[in-house]
């Protein structure tokens, strides 16, 4: 795998976190810049700067044998479409510069799941399948994005049409390319091989992940059919993840003999945050308790980052660090471990805090501090990953 690929992304994840850390900052003090531009920008370099970039990397990594040259210079386009915007989001939010930068790497995403369908290479029937779903997932999300604009012509951004178009590029996002993604590299990792329980559990996580798109859509247009839909694909979810397990259970030793401790701790790490995130949408099955989830921003924002930093970066990272791009160091432990300790913390204080608004007993005591203070430790984490892969001498994957 190519050092500066691994670079280019955890700049931008580093980049992305710094945003983050400015909104958290602006709750204390005037940053001079709009809340919801900053925002926006955040959250798509964060996304598609670093999560998408590093499954990009990954995947040409893992399931393209030849060194085609047309992925490399996608790479940079694409990448010139994030630092696009990076730069524009923040002081314009969604406008013709930013806009023209987002539609940019939607037609690069399309090629590249072009790309990979025509020259990945696999023996694994398992990878195969998983990767093609995963693919099938993103240019199924775009969608959503297509909609905001006919949506806005007829009905207007407070419209439900438009606010679940949006909910749709996000679930199908998330849930579907950048979860299945990582799954795929996981199982390739572990050499799983194609089996009933492997066809079960497949079966189960498509259908599951297209059922519960039913709860964002139940927010803006509520109708009980779709309470029984969301209630079906949870159900179903969690029967993904007990299958999940059954599968890996076999490889539990390969993963303690084979891999570092650091390694397998993060792996854990991530398993972990997989299986608070399906709990979670479980509780979803309560009435009560999805519009809670939706009427309190607090836990939409720690459900996201559960998903994003925990499950889905816990992976990402795992997956760098076997690849022989880092020096086992103290700075390497320290970031590892400020990560994690940053994210345990702001988590438990989004959800103490997002509890508190549901009970009526108000704000917690220097809540917005707390918050900030926290945070720091998230860029501080990648800052010193960032610096161990830098400083490392040997390049070979």
């Amino acid at each position: 795998m190519q050092k500066k690929l691994i670079v280019v992304c955890l700049i931008n994840f580093l980049v992305a976190a710094l945003m983050g850390l400015a909104l958290r900052f602006s709750f204390l003090e005037s940053i001079g810049l709009n809340y919801r531009f900053l925002t926006h920008a955040h959250s798509h370099v964060a996304t598609l700067g670093w999560v998408y970039l590093m499954l990009y990397a990954l995947f040409v990594h893992y399931f393209i044998s030849n060194k085609i040259k047309v992925f490399k210079r996608l790479f940079w386009l694409t990448e010139f479409a994030v630092i696009g915007m990076m730069l524009s989001f923040p002081f314009q939010g969604y406008a013709v510069v930013s806009i023209s930068f987002s539609t940019l790497h939607i037609f690069c995403s399309y090629y590249f799941a072009y790309l990979i369908f025509k020259h990945h290479k696999t023996h694994s029937l398992v990878t195969s399948k998983l990767l093609k779903a995963s693919l099938l997932f993103m240019v199924l999300s775009t969608l959503g994005v297509w909609c905001l604009g006919l949506a806005v012509s007829m009905l207007g951004q407070a419209s439900a049409f438009y606010q679940i178009a949006i909910q749709f590029f996000l679930h199908f996002q998330f849930n579907g390319w950048f979860l299945v993604a990582v799954i795929a590299i996981f199982f390739h990792l572990l050499k799983i091989e194609d089996s009933k329980l492997f066809r079960q559990f497949f079966n189960l996580l498509m259908a599951s992940t297209v059922l519960t798109m039913a709860l964002p859509i139940q927010w803006f247009a509520p109708h009980n059919a779709l309470v029984w839909i969301n209630g079906a694909g949870v159900i179903l979810q969690v029967a993904a993840l007990y299958t999940f397990f059954k599968l890996i259970k076999p490889k539990r030793y390969a993963l303690i003999e084979n891999e570092t401790k650091l390694q397998f701790y993060l792996y854990s790490f991530a398993m972990v945050c997989f299986i608070l995130k399906v709990l979670l949408q479980l509780l979803s099955i309560l009435p009560e308790f999805s519009q809670v989830v939706y009427t309190h921003r607090n836990f939409v924002i720690g459900f996201i980052h559960l998903l994003m930093l925990g499950v889905i970066s816990g992976f990402l990272f795992s997956f760098i660090f076997k690849n022989k791009l880092i020096t086992y160091s103290k700075t390497l432990y320290i970031g590892v471990s400020s990560f994690i300790l940053g994210f345990i913390l702001t988590e438990t204080l989004l959800l103490t805090q997002g509890i508190s608004f549901y009970t009526r007993s108000g704000m917690l005591t220097n809540y917005y501090l707390l918050l900030f203070l926290f945070s720091i430790l998230l860029p501080l984490g990648i800052l010193l990953i960032l610096y161990n892969i830098i400083r490392h001498k040997n390049h070979a994957a």
